[in-house]
């Protein structure tokens, strides 16, 4: 085996000195491919650069012929270069020529040439090029050469992503790694927005690659891994951490790969063949991103999340980066992360955010929610997004067909440009009938209202001439405080939502917490199947003094004006008398102490478990208005979990099983003479929602986007001929007619805005 003369540490030396030169950009290629060929002893050194087509180039040679840089390309795949761009791992061989992925160009001259190693260039887990060296006389590349060489591609991987090497790219042409992508997720709201990509947890940038000295960056390793995993126990140590939770597992997972010695080994050796320690994690994170990358298997896939949440941690204990939220924004941010709660959203200068893009999360997510309360595009879903950006990219995201477009071409950007123009005047056009009364052409009234959870959205009242509020969540209040929040604090909230709703009717519902709703500070105890667990007012009754606390804070609010309150997650009726019994007990307490009470309050049921279709004739006559949430209640009726893009795109929520059973409630309603109002997702999509108004329901309250073009469906329909046609098919028809064909028809016919 052929020796290195010396070394990765001299090589790293030496490459850093060609950086600091006054050099042109390919000179500077041609020196550091002489060096590497020099430094290792072999005749040829060539670096391949992956272009945005699929193509690799050859950038820089030693010992190929001159004329055959920026010439010789080879495709993905094609020939031993491009197996190695393909695959992303290193590749030895003393017969390069036998090998039957082999692929002979003569313009290099490459034929002579036995010996071959090769390893890709990457950077955040893509492959950006591939680096080679090549012998005429038959040699084994041992694994210190192969690791020297990964060691030099790290390095080559940061140079060539910086604008200093644009020129050396043809016109017409840009590296993969700045390629344009186009992801498909889920949507989380309507809507598109064009913007810049601010990643929410933006990867550590290493300046700093070249180690002094090698024993110094070990041990600054040893005590980034000691704090760090410190951190970690601390956090699984704290009272409020219950096991079997979602975040303990995670925290689990983190420390056993930050206890994992070799992971911690492959960083050492990268250190040892003189990278600083956080260059060295970099690298290592580089290969392991790469090769997982490449898997199929979900659980793998997941773990390299982790892996990146960890390695990201250590690199802020080693660089002293804990840039946290809240930084200046530039105009028109789009936030890109893996996941983010709604306290973090809020945390944004919302002047300047228009749009988040994620990796996970679900349509009822809670940063969804509060992104739709927000008015910001939102996608999710989007698979890899966060390694495949970076902060300043432009991005843009279809909210409708939930896909995100990630440096898109002058083409795609066209289109959307257009797109938002036609928006903005179909918006003037939806502002022009904010004043007009909500009847349909045949004459039957549909009350339009909002949903809302922050009084920042509420003053959209003004702008969409919505009736009021059907559904104000008061639980995101909870979810973004640090702390349970004290009763004058919720006393203002709720005085300010009133102040802004003026004379149009609000309805607050009670806290809905518990299950997925997670609040750090309120113990729980693990539950197998939390969306039907512990939560809601089965939370509320079980502690009291949270319930009364904010009962009694709606109450003070209200200063003698009028109240709503909904409550959430009824499942038999004993449990809305027994809410009812602790309301009459705090406005009798509001009486003794002399303050002024609601002059009218209405206490409401929320629709949502399927049991209490069955308790409707005893419920109803208790009540003084019905809410539909048709999230949990199609949720729970179709046993499919609405947060599982498995099965969650199985059912069909308007479908007529599912709306028998809503019109069960609306028939109800009319029995005993209650307002019933639709409160969940169908009521803001036109389609679900004629198909809602052909069962009789007349009060939809939406997220304040789909006011307009819901509105419009209502001016334009005659709604009588479309319910008789739905009552057929829900009365005589069979299981299998297909109710949205039998509205295709009908928006067809009518020529309806859909």
């Amino acid at each position: 085996m052929a020796t290195v003369i010396s070394g990765p540490r001299v090589l790293l030396r030496q490459l850093r000195e060609t950086m600091a030169e006054p050099l042109a950009s390919q000179e500077r290629l041609d020196k550091i491919v002489n060096l590497i060929a020099e430094n290792m002893q072999t005749d040829v050194c060539s670096f391949y650069v992956l272009r945005d087509d699929g193509a690799l180039e050859l950038f820089a040679t030693k010992g190929l012929k001159a004329e055959s840089v920026h010439m010789t390309t080879l495709r993905l795949g094609e020939g031993l270069v491009g197996l190695i761009a393909a695959e992303a791992e290193p590749l030895r061989l003393d017969d390069a020529p036998s090998h039957p992925g082999f692929a002979y160009r003569p313009e290099t001259g490459e034929e002579q040439y036995q010996s071959f190693l090769g390893v890709p260039v990457l950077r955040a887990g893509q492959t950006l090029g591939v680096l080679v060296v090549q012998n005429a006389e038959r040699r084994v590349y041992g694994e210190d050469e192969t690791e020297a060489m990964q060691t030099t591609a790290t390095i080559l991987a940061e140079m060539i992503a910086t604008s200093e090497f644009d020129n050396l790219i043809k016109p017409g042409s840009d590296i993969d790694l700045r390629r344009p992508r186009m992801f498909t997720g889920v949507s989380l709201t309507e809507g598109i927005a064009l913007g810049t990509v601010v990643l929410h947890d933006p990867r550590v940038v290493v300046t700093n690659f070249i180690a002094e000295d090698t024993d110094q960056e070990k041990f600054k390793l040893d005590q980034a891994l000691e704090r760090m995993r410190g951190s970690i126990d601390a956090m699984l140590d704290r009272g409020d951490m219950q096991p079997s939770t979602d975040h303990r597992e995670i925290l689990e997972t983190y420390r056993m790969f930050a206890n994992d010695r070799g992971w911690v080994n492959r960083i050492t050796e990268a250190i040892d063949n003189g990278l600083t320690a956080e260059a060295a994690v970099e690298r290592v994170q580089n290969d392991t991103r790469a090769r997982m990358m490449r898997q199929t298997d979900p659980y793998i896939r997941e773990r390299l999340h982790d892996l990146d949440d960890l390695a990201n941690r250590l690199l802020r204990v080693l660089t002293g980066d804990h840039q946290g939220m809240g930084r200046n924004l530039p105009d028109n941010a789009i936030l890109v992360a893996r996941n983010m709660g709604p306290a973090e959203l809020l945390e944004y200068d919302r002047t300047k955010l228009r749009g988040i893009a994620l990796e996970e999360g679900g349509s009822t997510s809670h940063v969804a929610i509060v992104a739709r309360s927000l008015g910001l595009v939102a996608v999710g879903q989007a698979d890899s997004i966060v390694s495949m950006s970076e902060s300043g990219d432009d991005i843009i995201l279809d909210g409708q067909a939930g896909q995100v477009h990630l440096r898109p071409t002058p083409d795609i950007e066209q289109i959307y440009v257009d797109k938002v123009r036609i928006s903005a005047r179909r918006q003037a056009h939806y502002a022009a009938l904010k004043s007009k009364p909500s009847v349909t052409r045949d004459g039957t009234e549909i009350t339009l209202l909002h949903n809302s959870g922050l009084v920042a959205d509420l003053p959209m009242l003004n702008d969409t001439g919505a009736a009021g509020v059907g559904l104000f969540r008061t639980e995101l209040q909870f979810m973004i405080a640090s702390r349970l929040p004290r009763l004058q604090e919720q006393v203002d909230l709720y005085a300010e939502a009133m102040r802004i709703a003026g004379d149009r009717p609000l309805v607050f519902r009670l806290l809905d917490i518990g299950g997925d709703k997670v609040v750090p500070y309120l113990r729980a105890t693990a539950e197998e199947n939390p969306a039907m667990g512990y939560r809601s007012i089965r939370l509320g009754l079980d502690r009291p003094g949270l319930l009364r606390t904010q009962i009694r804070a709606l109450l003070i609010a209200a200063a003698g004006r009028p109240l709503k309150i909904l409550v959430p997650m009824v499942t038999e009726t004993f449990e809305f008398t027994q809410t009812r019994i602790v309301v009459k007990r705090e406005v009798e307490r509001l009486r003794r102490a002399g303050e002024p009470v609601p002059e009218r309050i209405e206490l409401g049921a929320m629709v949502e478990v399927p049991s209490l279709l069955f308790e409707l004739d005893r419920l109803l006559p208790e009540t003084d208005f019905v809410s539909i949430g048709s999230n949990d209640l199609v949720q729970f009726l179709t046993a499919a979990d609405r947060s599982n893009p498995r099965v969650s795109r199985a059912y069909d929520p308007i479908a007529l099983p599912r709306l028998r059973a809503i019109k069960l409630v609306v028939d109800a309603g009319r029995r005993y003479n209650i307002p019933v109002t639709m409160c969940g997702e169908l009521a803001g999509r036109p389609v679900e929602a004629l198909a809602l108004m052909a069962i009789g329901m007349t009060r939809l309250s939406m997220g304040p986007g789909s006011i307009g073009p819901i509105k419009e469906l209502v001016l334009n329909l005659d709604l009588e001929p479309v319910h008789q046609s739905v009552m057929a098919a829900l009365t005589d028809g069979a299981d299998g007619v297909g109710i949205r064909d039998l509205l295709a028809e009908w928006i067809d016919k009518q020529n309806l805005p859909i």
